[in-house]
């Protein structure tokens, strides 16, 4: 497995996603532990100091799967907002692996049949703090 690359989760989205994890049943939580090693080595920042090309929670990202050369564009989003059609949640296993990349980085990411995909971002479509909304 490669090293994963550094990632950077603004404060807002990390108190978020911590209180999201302590309140699921902990099968799921145990779901995520892939989610929780992430949070636990990324650095921390204030909204306002978010590097722009950075995936954060409500980011679009295009990004491919370097595996089978898929190309996707997606908005990165919380459980209760998953579902709506180009959302995936921070809980599903893309998800997790998209959090916190920057432009051009790539992540290994275990599946949940026990494979590996390589994700890359491609670009970020949006994302809300370069647009100044700080407390989404």
């Amino acid at each position: 497995m490669s090293n994963k690359p550094p990632i950077t989760v603004s404060r807002i989205d990390m108190e978020r996603i911590e209180a999201l994890l302590e309140r699921l049943p902990a099968a799921e939580a145990a779901r995520c532990a892939a989610l929780i090693s992430e949070l636990d080595r990324a650095e921390v920042v204030e909204p306002t100091a978010m590097p722009a090309d950075t995936v954060t929670m409500n980011s679009t990202v295009s990004f491919e799967d370097e595996h089978n050369g898929e190309k996707l564009t997606l908005t990165l989003v919380y459980p209760n907002a998953a579902g709506a059609p180009g959302t995936i949640s921070i809980l599903a296993p893309v998800g997790s692996a998209l959090l916190g990349l920057s432009l051009g980085q790539h992540i290994d990411w275990p599946t949940p049949d026990g494979h590996q995909r390589r994700l890359r971002v491609l670009g970020i479509d949006y994302q809300p703090e370069a647009a100044g909304h700080f407390h989404r």
